[in-house]
């Protein structure tokens, strides 16, 4: 059962005032892959939980101001709320593990950049944001990426944000 719509209103905001596409509908979901296929996008798998509210929406944020290098697109769907839509997203993930909040970074129609509920939880948004612009840097652009290209964060980079101790639920 999905969450009330009015619970969730604020979270949706957060991104779309960044002017983060909300897709709703599998064919929404459908129809921005098929425009996107040769170009870059970033895939946000919204949530309700505290570590999307702390850390994954607030990274968005601090990531589109921290770069002049950004994807062509950037998508969300809400998980909890619009679940079709969100199965659908899901199934152009083939072989990652379903998890929220989550961000997929896609070019030319493929995934090349994933951060896992397990790369968010723990994490300040500061780091994540890095992260992201990293990942931005490396495949928003023209170029080709350079062969080191990073496709997840490196959780055992220094100024992680994870205490010693932390281990992930996921």
């Amino acid at each position: 059962m999905p969450y009330p719509k009015q619970m969730v209103e604020p979270m949706r905001k957060e991104l779309t005032q960044l002017g983060v596409e909300e897709l709703r509908t599998p064919d929404e979901v459908d129809a921005a892959f098929d425009q996107a296929e040769d170009e870059t996008m970033l895939l946000v798998i919204n949530s309700v939980c505290g570590c999307a509210a702390g850390n994954a929406r607030p990274a968005i944020a601090k990531a589109k101001d921290a770069t002049d290098h950004h994807p062509d697109r950037y998508l969300t769907v809400f998980a909890g709320q619009d679940l079709e839509a969100t199965e659908r997203a899901r199934e152009y993930l083939a072989g990652i593990p379903p998890s929220s909040p989550f961000f997929a970074l896609f070019r030319d129609g493929q995934p090349v950049y994933v951060v896992e509920r397990k790369h968010i939880e723990g994490r300040n948004a500061d780091v994540i944001a890095r992260d992201l612009v990293e990942a931005f840097e490396a495949y928003c652009g023209d170029e080709e990426p350079p062969a080191d290209a990073p496709s997840r964060p490196d959780p055992s980079s220094s100024g992680d944000g994870l205490p010693s101790t932390f281990q992930s639920i996921t």
